[in-house]
Parts: structure tokens; sequence; C-alpha cells
């Protein structure tokens, strides 16, 4: 069986295991505080050209979302999203459960506009009721979005200065972000993000390590009392190493773009051959994610052999399902992928 569901469907990158393995038996110090961890912090502070950068690591996505949000914000304010982000659709309430709504905005193939987010926040302080409303505190992006697409920098600015004109911080979502630093048309490097966000995050868990994220707070706006609070919330991990150390490979001699840029060369050829079958595809990007619209015979057929992704119904006769390279794809299961369509 193919898999090309998901882009989290293999362990870690075989650096990774090896150093894990070597470093098994030694005895290090909890939460965080060993010298593995300082060394990764210190690689993507450099890797960010972000000398003041404060980096925590913690164990998953939807941790560190509610994480984040949740430290951030005043206990009247919630967190603007695009109504297709990963926060307003895919978390399980895990936002709301923290007592912050999720407010959201328009999309455009997963993308906000800057304009509109002016709009948004000018018609909230207009409205005469407001301070009987939950506030707009914080601004939630992903880099890449839900549908792979990216922003440009210039886009990327445009909604940091809406932020800062209401007060509010740019929080970026980066779980695909080593597909999105490394495709092809981009202008957003990782000093990029640094600069332009007030806190986001370097994925792991999708980009080669077995788990973990890695926050950045590029401001030195880190909340007061960080480990007290990721504690309170579940996700301070007592082998904290463990994370640490991934990283800590991730960021030697350029394995994390290396390996993203894997994922996203597999996803063009695979993208090139649907469009010389003649395949419909949405949300076209040049991530990792391909979403391609299918009738369920052809589903039917394919998932006899391939897994895939469903993302949306499209019409009564046709889903729109998602093909998703990983950083470990090889170009033997792209050959076999293409055979197949």
């Amino acid at each position: 069986m193919l898999v090309f569901q998901n882009d989290y469907s293999e362990g870690a990158h075989p650096a990774i295991l090896k150093r894990l393995a070597e470093t098994n038996m030694e005895q290090l110090p909890g939460y965080g505080t060993d010298h593995y961890c300082e060394s990764a912090q210190e690689k993507i502070r450099q890797a960010c050209a972000c000398p003041q950068a404060q980096v925590r690591f913690i164990s998953g996505g939807t941790q560190t979302n509610q994480l984040v949000i949740d430290m951030m914000l005043q206990p009247y304010e919630g967190v603007i999203a695009a109504a297709s982000g990963h926060v307003n659709v895919h978390e399980a309430g895990a936002i709301e459960a923290s007592g912050h709504k999720v407010l959201t905005i328009a999309q455009h193939n997963g993308l906000i506009d800057a304009g509109e987010l002016r709009d948004f926040c000018a018609a909230f302080y207009a409205d005469g009721n407001h301070e009987h409303m939950v506030f707009p505190g914080m601004v939630y992006i992903s880099h890449p979005t839900e549908y792979g697409t990216l922003y440009t920098k210039a886009q990327l600015e445009a909604i940091a200065d809406i932020c800062h004109e209401y007060h509010m911080p740019l929080f970026i979502d980066g779980a695909r972000l080593g597909y999105g630093l490394v495709a092809s048309g981009t202008d957003v490097t990782l000093p990029d993000i640094a600069r332009i966000a007030d806190v986001f995050y370097i994925g792991g868990t999708k980009v080669g390590a077995l788990f973990g994220e890695a926050v950045v707070f590029t401001k030195d706006n880190m909340p007061k009392h960080a480990t007290t609070q990721i504690k309170q919330h579940g996700a301070l991990m007592a082998k904290g190493w463990l994370i640490g150390l991934q990283f800590d490979t991730l960021f030697t001699d350029g394995l994390y773009t290396r390996i993203a840029r894997n994922a996203d060369e597999m996803a063009d050829r695979i993208r090139e051959a649907l469009r010389a079958k003649g395949y419909r595809m949405v949300y076209e990007n040049t991530t990792n994610q391909i979403f391609v619209v299918l009738d369920h015979a052809t589903i039917e057929r394919l998932e006899r052999e391939v897994r895939l992704g469903f993302m949306e119904r499209y019409d009564d006769d046709h889903t729109v399902m998602r093909i998703c390279t990983s950083w470990a794809t090889t170009a033997e299961s792209v050959d076999r992928l293409i055979a197949l369509l």
C-alpha cells in the first residue's frame, strides 16, 4: 500500500534516531534545562538571525497553538483567524476550551487579506457595544496555510502592520514551515518570519522529527513564568532533551531545509503528472500538499493501492482528495503513484 495521506506517517530522519540512540544512557537534567536544548535554541536563533529570540520546545502542534494563544491573550480576548484556519477547523475546540473565542474572517485560498483584517478591527471598535464583545487580541495565520498556499513577504508585512496598529501580536503557525521555506517562488525566509512575527513555531512533527515543535518568541516577549504556564497546560516534558536533541540535529548542516526540499520536489513531480493526465486541482501551491478533484469511481480504484487524505466534498459526484508528500517520500513511490493515476 502506498501512503500519501499525510506528512507524519514515518517515524524520524535516521540522523535523529542515530543521535537518540547514541545519547540514550546519558543522564541529563529535565524540563528543557539540558545542554542539547541550549544548543538547539542557539542554532535556531542563528538560523533566524534573531539573537534575542526566546525558544521553547513543545511536544505537538495542538498543544503549541493552545498554549501560545492562551498565554498571550487576556481572558476577554479572542484570536482572529481565517475561516479555514487550523485553529478554527481542526483543533477540536482546543482554543475555545481554554476560554478564548476564535474570531473568523474570510479566507482566499487559505490566506487572509490585510485590508479585510483592518476592516474587521475597525468595525469592532466602531461598534458602540464592543465592551460587551470578545476583543480581538491576536492574529493567527499559518505558513503554509491549511491549503498549502503561501504568503508573500509583502503580504506578511501588511498583516503585521495592522497587528501593530491595533496592538495585537502576530502568531504564525509553522507546522509545515520547512516545506514553505524551500518552495519554488517564495520570497519568505526564516529571518523574515522571525522579523515579522511576534511569535511563531518551527514544526518538527511533520518535518523529520519523531515529535516536537520549537516556539520562537521574537521580540523579548515570552510571557512571564512560561515554564509554569507550560506545565499548567500539560505541555512540559520531563525528558525535554528528547525534543531539544531532535531540533539540534535538524538545525545542523541545513538538515531541516534539505529534507523539506525533498517533499516539495516529489510533490512537483506529482503535480506535473496530474496536469499531463488532465486532472483538476484546487488550491494550487508549490508546497507538499496537492488537492485534486476526483470522481468517486477513481477514488475507489486508487484507494485499493494508495492511501489518500479526504479534504472536502466538491459536488455530488466528486470529492477533493489530498495527496501529501513528506521529507521521506521516495522517487520510487512517486513513480508508482503516477503509474496508477
